[in-house]
């Protein structure tokens, strides 16, 4: 997987239009210029001209938690199967003309959506959107094509979940984190249904929301709103919008959750057994992003390196654990989750692990955060967010998946500040609020008790976000 990773997922909220404007980013006056075509389709165009280099994106807001059930994996199915041919491209020709141009290019599909993208020279850019936009509308599918794409997506499956014990417990607890929603779905899709996708499911995904008006464009780099706008016209602005594509995004949501989960998973390939829990917890919010900022900063408190609370009270003082970690990733559509894994130290037992992170978060609950180390993880924040800002694609890729997870451009450029203002008390609030058991799935990797470790046991898996993607 490519460092473009987004851990993706969840927002409800009726897309509105972007309006023809430009703002500066609050943060380093970036001129940031929002506008949307007749046909839908919604433009950023973030501006650097440091390097004659433009990253040009593509966002379908449609991921595998928008599949119709019986279909998984078929968002990403779709994804493999864009690189195919189209009326005027034969399979493969596109990613050979990018690299022809000095260019390269890739695809991810992630729970709420599906990008594709180039870095090429900027004066390359008007032939990437002309490409882009003719496979938008005119891809060529056959059978032959679906027989070896499918075949290819089902070794993929293999090699990155079912040769990995770790994957294998994620997989099993996202389906019971999610009682109804289909973040519950692995984003590959489960092996039963991808063997039986077929040309019509692929056409069906692809016709139901691969449309400009259900797309964002994303072009940051040594290029201008206007030579954006202009390019855009001609190319995706030539294209009809769907009138099917349907705003809010309709899924199935949550039930009330009243039962605590927890499920035992043993592979004899465990190296090192650990223990992972799963919470739900809210997203960031269009226009109402504190709480999401609040847990995003509990997550550094507790986990978030050698000096968090967890580590420090169970990895350093009592040695109960040789690794800790706390996950969260609110840039999601619909609720997410906030996650905590911990490997225990030699002859600590998984329960004595699980109850002694346990304990420590009582106690956090009643201490709070240290002042000291709060700012340190702001300003460590604030440095994290200023570095971002020399790679283009690190920006691309923030305004693309959240304005495909329910966001705005206004949200994204709050988001830095929004972060600074975060309290010691809201921290508290949000994490009481999150930890509730009855909302929550643990799980245990280990061997079988009765069972050896086999002779060359698979590496050692670390617990990790559910935040979920694959790329072609």
């Amino acid at each position: 997987m490519k460092s473009w990773s987004a851990a993706l997922a969840v927002m409800v909220l009726t897309a509105m239009p972007l309006q023809a404007e430009t703002v500066a980013d609050a943060t380093d006056k970036t001129p940031v210029t929002t506008f949307s075509l007749d046909n839908g389709m919604d433009v950023v165009v973030v501006e650097d001209h440091r390097a004659p280099v433009v990253v040009h994106m593509v966002w379908y807001k449609a991921g595998s938690a928008d599949e119709t059930a019986g279909s998984s994996g078929v968002a990403h199915f779709l994804e493999h199967l864009l690189f195919k041919g189209t009326d005027t491209l034969a399979p493969g020709e596109f990613s050979k003309i990018v690299a022809r141009n000095g260019g390269t290019d890739n695809a991810f599909t992630s729970y709420d959506q599906t990008a594709y993208h180039q870095r090429v020279a900027a004066d390359r850019l008007g032939l990437m959107m002309e490409m882009e936009a003719d496979r938008m509308v005119n891809l060529q599918l056959d059978e032959e094509d679906i027989l070896t794409e499918r075949d290819v997506i089902i070794e993929e499956r293999n090699m990155r979940t079912e040769n990995d014990p770790g994957a294998l417990l994620r997989e099993q607890m996202g389906a019971a984190l999610y009682l109804n929603h289909r973040y519950g779905v692995p984003v590959i899709g489960w092996r039963e249904e991808m063997e039986q996708l077929d040309l019509d499911d692929a056409l069906a995904f692809y016709h139901r929301n691969y449309a400009p008006n259900n797309a964002v464009l994303v072009v940051a780099g040594d290029t201008t709103p206007d030579e954006v706008r202009k390019l855009a016209e001609e190319t995706y602005g030539k294209l009809p919008a769907n009138p099917e594509v349907g705003a809010p995004r309709e899924r199935p949501q949550e039930p009330r959750q009243m039962a605590e989960r927890r499920l035992r998973f043993e592979d004899p390939r465990v190296a090192q057994p650990y223990v992972m829990r799963r919470y739900l917890a809210p997203e960031r919010d269009p226009g109402d992003q504190e709480e999401a900022a609040a847990l995003t900063l509990l997550a550094e408190v507790l986990g978030g390196g050698q000096t968090s609370v967890l580590n420090q009270k169970l990895q350093f003082e009592q040695h109960k654990a040789i690794y800790v970690g706390a996950f969260y990733d609110g840039t999601s559509y619909d609720d997410g989750s906030f996650g905590f894994g911990i490997v225990p130290a030699p002859g600590v037992t998984l329960e004595e692990a699980e109850a002694a992170l346990d304990a420590e978060l009582a106690a956090f609950l009643e201490t709070g955060c240290d002042a000291e180390q709060l700012e340190r993880i702001k300003f460590q924040a604030r440095a994290s967010e200023i570095y971002d800002r020399d790679d283009v694609a690190s920006v691309a890729q923030r305004y693309g998946n959240a304005l495909t997870s329910g966001l705005t451009v206004e949200d994204v450029q709050a988001w830095p500040e929004i972060l600074q203002g975060v309290t010691n008390e809201q921290i508290v609030a949000a994490a009481r609020k999150v930890f509730d058991k009855r909302h929550s799935v643990t799980g245990y990797l280990t061997t079988p008790a009765d069972a050896a470790p086999e002779a060359a046991p698979a590496p050692m898996s670390l617990p990790q976000t559910d935040a979920e993607e694959v790329t072609q």
